[in-house]
């Protein structure tokens, strides 16, 4: 069953972030996105590029909800993992 890294999930990120630093690929796992200098666009732009390149669904509460890179992880592993069941 496919799951996505934090590092996978650092470098997209990465990918829309203005900032040019790598700091999201070694970021805390249950650090906030507010204090990873991730707005919600941010969020928004890789959830939007997670549902299209791995083909899941990811609930708009759920995605809401997920503050932290260790809830987003849990949140698309567990889409992940419903679409391989």
């Amino acid at each position: 069953m496919p799951q996505l890294t934090l590092r996978e999930l650092g470098e997209i990120m990465l990918e829309f972030q203005d900032l040019g630093s790598a700091g999201l690929l070694d970021a805390d796992l249950d650090a906030v996105f507010e204090d990873l200098d991730c707005d919600s666009l941010l969020l928004l732009q890789t959830t939007g590029r997670i549902q299209r390149e791995y083909g899941v669904v990811l609930d708009r509460d759920g995605i809401a909800a997920a503050d932290t890179p260790r809830a987003l992880l849990h949140l698309v592993n567990n889409a992940l993992a419903e679409v391989a069941a």
